[in-house]
């Protein structure tokens, strides 16, 4: 089955779309929805970055959703995320229902200056919503000089070994580590075998899936895509240590930061888009320069970044990659050359326009690329 978008929407074919004009197109539909311009920007860098790398089932393929969300009301265009209560090395912020990717970046941020004067801080977010990629906030860190973590819940959609149905959420965790004359490293996983995400895609594509990413109602695996999430359930990476890990987020993300917790989350997608979803998340950040020394901290990371890539490969293996060279290689890509957007990204960014009144053209013909890759807002 191929991909469609919603009925009356006519969908083109996947264009090359420079990282600018992509941003460009997803701050003007924030825009469009009732969003500040620096909070639309926000949200579109966090989405051009995110497919920059590759990484389409969190990127501009969410826009559509979003701007559902903002014009129903259940995302606050006009929401400011606070600080509620914080200590020394700690916070606890309130999203005010904003777009997850403002409360999450402003969380970050907070969790950066928290360790600016203790070495460590901590951040957890209640009231806000589904966030994107949870790499780009573990990458603000370490473009700052910080070893990051970010993490969130999610309304249950995954499975517990033994389970017959969900008992998590896919709960993202990320990690990125200045590392000096390389690019940081950065890793970003659920803790499902695979994202739902890519699930959704491959659905949406007609595509089949291997029978270790879905559990069926009967408790036992499955590759049928299209029962998920009707009747399927997400299967835990690695069993009971994505399972454990899972509830570490939880508490971390959730119970902890006073965030809605397993249930009583909405779905982001599935549930009346008028209504507020209560996600959870925690961003953790660590200063290398205070505990270890900045300059002595790096060198130890390029020495083992060197020492990976130099270690004999298994036959058939080119080379060994440290976390996130993958992306961070289709980022420098996709700088040069443009982004080739997928078919089922393309018909939910097709949709988000023609909701936004935007005409596509005008952004899916621009050619021009930038060369940068930090976060300037």
């Amino acid at each position: 089955m191929a991909a469609q978008a919603s009925p009356g929407v006519s969908v083109k074919p996947g264009p090359t779309v420079s990282i600018d004009a992509l941003s460009r197109l997803c701050s003007d539909a924030f825009v469009s929805a009732g969003m500040s311009a620096d909070d639309a920007a926000i949200g579109a860098h966090v989405l051009s970055m995110t497919d920059g790398w590759g990484v389409f089932t969190h990127g501009s393929k969410a826009l559509r959703g979003y701007v559902r969300r903002l014009y129903a009301g259940g995302l606050n265009p006009h929401g400011s995320p606070r600080i509620a209560a914080e200590g020394g090395a700690w916070a606890v912020v309130d999203g005010d229902s904003s777009l997850g990717m403002v409360t999450s970046s402003f969380a970050m941020k907070t969790a950066i200056e928290k360790a600016r004067s203790s070495g460590i801080g901590y951040v957890g977010v209640r009231n806000s919503c589904h966030f994107g990629a949870a790499g780009y906030y573990a990458w603000l860190a370490a473009d700052a000089g910080f070893i990051g973590m970010s993490m969130a819940n999610d309304i249950p959609s995954v499975a517990a070994p033994g389970s017959r149905g969900a008992i998590t959420g896919s709960n993202p965790l990320a990690y990125a580590v200045p590392a000096g004359r390389y690019q940081p490293m950065l890793l970003d996983m659920s803790v499902a075998t695979v994202a739902g995400g890519k699930v959704y895609a491959a659905r949406e594509r007609g595509e089949s899936i291997p029978s270790t990413w879905l559990i069926g109602p009967n408790g036992l695996p499955t590759d049928d895509a299209t029962s998920y999430p009707e009747s399927a359930t997400l299967s835990p990476a690695a069993g009971h240590k994505g399972y454990g890990i899972a509830l570490l987020i939880e508490t971390l993300a959730g119970l902890l930061s006073g965030a809605a917790s397993r249930w009583g989350i909405r779905s982001w997608l599935g549930d009346d888009p008028s209504l507020p979803t209560g996600h959870g998340a925690a961003f953790l950040a660590i200063d290398c320069a205070t505990i270890a020394g900045e300059a002595a901290f790096i060198a130890r990371v390029e020495e083992l970044i060197d020492e990976v890539h130099n270690a004999p490969t298994a036959d058939g293996a080119d080379r060994i990659y440290v976390p996130g060279e993958i992306e961070w290689e289709k980022h420098a890509a996709a700088l040069r050359d443009g982004i080739h957007l997928p078919s089922d990204v393309m018909a939910s960014v097709t949709e988000a326009a023609q909701i936004c009144g935007l005409e596509l053209d005008s952004y899916f013909f621009e050619t021009s690329h930038s060369s940068e890759t930090s976060h300037s807002s």
